[in-house]
């Protein structure tokens, strides 16, 4: 555990202790960060002497790893600024010289008017003495622009009181990127799958330099800000009566072993759509090291009702009743995908009837299930007792039949047995309407993050999948919404650090109005 998140000790000496360890491990990753730069400069410099798509992979994976660490760091930064006293900083102001904006920018100047009065006497004898400006880079789709917001100083001649208007408040204390900027990055890299040091290499084509870790610095410290947004999503989700939940495998880099392990991506969704409720759609995402038992507990213990999950042993024990009350408070819906995919390999491979008449009775099934989508779970419930039941019955029937006529050992065997030993699980949702007979809510909920695979290759580090699993949370819960994952963005995050944290529901996907404000 990082000594960022640690608990602060009360004892002085032991606080003085505590000091100097955080500042030898700050100082310690920002070595680490400096020496995978030199390594890069290296590997960059080695590229122009020959053409190599292993050296080119090496600089990408570096790229990644340094981002990454930017971006961790950009996060540590906004959470210590935030417990500083006001009108402090907890961190000395940056030095060196900072670039101009490109001139050829268009500039958009925002006038903010000054004070009719003197705050100091009241006296309305003012007169303008300069203007300060603070130029803001932003971008709106297609292109970029530079705002300009020009606050005049108005001198009071009574008293001779200097006043102007306050700056309005920016996503990155002493930052120049627009709301609109950070969330286009942010959509670029967590939607599209753009890493930034591809995206750095695009604006610089639009005569914008924008360098990777300037952009990992952005990305860092917005994750800090959504944090609390994200978890507001997940309490939401899993208050669910029937939520799904999945997982899948992210390669994580590991420089110490010189190669890349896996670390998971967990989703829990509540979809109640299929039931006819007007409750909203969302998708809560939660990184973990490993695929061990105790994170998916962890993940779904307050959660109670009904669990969509595949046959992962580590949701197990969410299925043993409670010790207070003698019941469970999850029970298993199993997958009848799956079920049917074990039998729909068996049968592309050995072209058997006995799959076949299998699959073409589960089709009968979810021919139903298709009719009944969308009604509601009174009327889902009737048909299924009515109608579907008699069809369950006879598939359990027909596959207990061949299972005594086929050898035990086979692969048909045992994708026949994958369907009975989980038949009360996949029965269940036979007892009630809001239950679905399939977990693809979690597994159209997980497809982004596969497809985003391809092109992002791996994650850079730990705290990476988590900053991720902030951003995956609220862009797909946009799009289950049917809403537009970057204007949401860009709203949210031009305001939320103004926002009370008691109203953060306010600035849920769902509380978005399309005509671009938040709220109830």
């Amino acid at each position: 555990m990082s000594l960022a998140t640690a608990q602060l000790p009360t004892d002085i000496e032991e606080l003085r202790a505590f000091a100097a360890a955080l500042q030898s491990e700050l100082y310690a990753k920002t070595l680490h960060i400096e020496k995978l730069k030199a390594h890069l400069a290296t590997l960059k410099r080695a590229r122009f002497g020959q053409s190599s798509e292993k050296l080119d992979h090496q600089i990408d994976l570096l790229e990644l790893v340094i981002g990454d660490l930017e971006e961790a760091e950009a996060e540590h930064e906004a959470a210590q600024e935030a417990k500083a006293p006001a009108g402090k900083s907890a961190k000395a102001p940056r030095t060196g010289n900072r670039k101009p904006l490109p001139p050829h920018l268009p500039r958009e100047v925002v006038v903010h008017a000054g004070a009719c009065a003197c705050p100091a006497c009241g006296s309305e004898r003012l007169r303008k003495i300069g203007d300060d400006e603070r130029e803001v880079l932003e971008y709106v789709p297609s292109h970029f622009k530079v705002i300009v917001h020009q606050r005049p100083k108005l001198s009071c001649r009574h008293c001779e009181t200097i006043t102007q208007p306050p700056m309005p408040s920016l996503p990155i204390e002493r930052g120049r990127p627009g709301a609109g900027l950070i969330a286009h990055v942010a959509i670029a890299k967590f939607c599209d799958h753009l890493p930034l040091h591809r995206q750095s290499e695009i604006y610089a084509r639009e005569g914008v330099e924008l360098e990777r870790s300037t952009l990992a610095d952005w990305m860092g410290r917005v994750a800090w800000l959504l944090g609390p947004l994200a978890e507001r999503v997940g309490d939401y989700v899993r208050a669910g009566p029937a939520i799904h939940a999945d997982d899948t495998p992210v390669p994580v880099q590991d420089p110490g072993r010189g190669r890349a392990r896996k670390g998971r991506l967990w989703v829990v969704v509540r979809d109640e759509r299929p039931w006819g409720s007007s409750n909203p759609t969302a998708a809560y995402y939660r990184y973990s090291p490993d695929r061990k038992g105790e994170h998916a507990q962890k993940l779904l213990a307050q959660a109670q009702g009904f669990l969509h999950a595949d046959a992962y042993a580590g949701f197990d024990k969410l299925y043993e009743p409670d010790l207070a009350t003698g019941e469970p408070r999850l029970l298993a819906v199993a997958c009848w995908s799956h079920a049917r995919r074990e039998l729909f390999d068996e049968h592309a491979s050995t072209k058997s009837p006995i799959p076949r008449q299998a699959l073409e009775k589960m089709a009968d099934i979810f021919a139903v299930e298709r009719q009944i989508n969308g009604l509601s779970a009174e009327e889902r419930l009737r048909v299924r007792q009515e109608t579907v039941a008699p069809m369950v019955a006879d598939l359990k029937a027909f596959l207990e039949a061949s299972l005594m006529r086929i050898s035990r050992k086979s692969d048909l065997a045992k994708a026949i047995r994958y369907s009975l030993v989980r038949w009360e699980a996949l029965s269940r949702f036979l007892s009630d309407g809001r239950l679905e007979m399939t977990n693809n809510a979690a597994e159209r909920a997980i497809r982004p993050l596969t497809l985003g695979r391809r092109n992002w290759t791996f994650l850079g580090s730990d705290a990476g999948g988590e900053r991720a699993a902030v951003f995956y949370t609220l862009i797909q819960t946009c799009k289950l919404n049917g809403m537009n994952p970057e204007a949401y963005l860009a709203d949210v995050v031009a305001r939320i650090g103004d926002h009370p944290i008691n109203r953060i529901d306010e600035l849920l996907p769902w509380s978005w109005r399309t005509d671009g404000h938040v709220g109830g």
